[in-house]
């Protein structure tokens, strides 16, 4: 019995740190906290989310420069929604944090069709209350749980049903140009996730908003992608690195390359070329950029 637990939390030491190191890393490649940033975690109850504050805890007692956390949650009002669950869990863990309560529950069943997907309202309404939060609270990074399968389930579901070439990005200024949103977990594994969690055994709230109902077109894309990494292992990897090494004049966008001004003999200006050969990222590079960033991150 001894053996077993011994080798059971010797898998967990393992995932955990290869979990902070891959955070750390697109933190360092992002530039996503800085010195002085008081970052807004968005804890919605779910592994993800729950999973980033956990490790963001961890960086922030190891690294060079100083920053702030706060944890806050969003309240919709959704029936049965048990309210006592994240307090405990934060005030048990001593992070700050504030509950939003706001009645976006309503509003979605009052306009969204019986049987119709509630996500994209949702989504957009629960963005402008964290946005406003943030403005009004002095927050100068808004950290989400999306992580690398989010990332490339969003790529996929653009391309074959928005007619976009176009993902998540781990950093983004937000339409009005106020607000920085970072992704820490966009190096991060779902599968990875789910295994620390369950590690953890972090309070899980289900999303009970849409009851039952499920996004088709992102299960299918889930589905897809889960396929693949069963079928070709390190497809999802190599498709991750295709989002973050792109050439626009190989592609057909006008707007993005000056396909019409082109000549012979002539400059083709865009981002610098990549090698066609298979990049190899040199970890030892990135390890010590990242820890210059957030130290040890062991």
């Amino acid at each position: 019995m001894s053996d077993t637990r011994s080798k059971t939390r010797t898998q967990f030491n393992k995932l955990q740190k290869r979990l902070r190191h891959n955070v750390g890393d697109a933190i360092a490649d992002y530039n996503m906290i800085e010195n002085g940033d008081k970052v807004m975690v968005c804890l919605s109850g779910g592994k993800d989310s729950y999973t980033l504050l956990d490790i963001l805890l961890n960086l922030q007692k190891t690294a060079p420069v100083e920053f702030e956390i706060i944890a806050v949650n969003l309240d919709q009002k959704q029936p049965g929604f048990p309210e006592h669950v994240l307090p405990a869990y934060l005030e048990a863990i001593g992070v700050p944090y504030h509950i939003i309560e706001r009645d976006t529950y309503s509003v979605v069943k009052r306009v969204i069709p019986e049987g119709a997907t509630t996500c994209g309202l949702c989504s957009r309404l629960r963005r402008g209350i964290l946005y406003g939060f943030a403005e009004e609270h002095g927050v100068t990074k808004i950290a989400l749980g999306h992580h690398r399968d989010d990332i490339l389930e969003t790529f996929f579901l653009n391309i074959f049903y928005g007619g976009k070439l176009k993902a998540m990005p781990p950093k983004l200024l937000s339409d009005d140009k106020r607000n920085i949103v970072i992704r820490p977990l966009a190096y991060c594994r779902e599968k990875e996730i789910e295994r620390f969690s369950a590690f953890k055994d972090f309070p899980i709230i289900p999303c009970n908003l849409c009851g039952s109902q499920e996004n088709l077109q992102r299960k299918a894309m889930k589905q897809m992608l889960k396929g693949w990494d069963k079928q070709f292992p390190g497809r999802l990897e190599t498709i991750f690195t295709s989002l973050q090494n792109i050439a626009p004049s190989q592609l057909a966008d006008a707007a993005l390359f000056d396909f019409a001004g082109l000549q012979r003999g002539g400059p083709v200006e865009e981002a610098p070329a990549h090698s066609e050969q298979p990049i190899i990222f040199d970890r030892n590079f990135r390890k010590d950029r990242t820890a210059a960033i957030l130290g040890s991150v062991e």
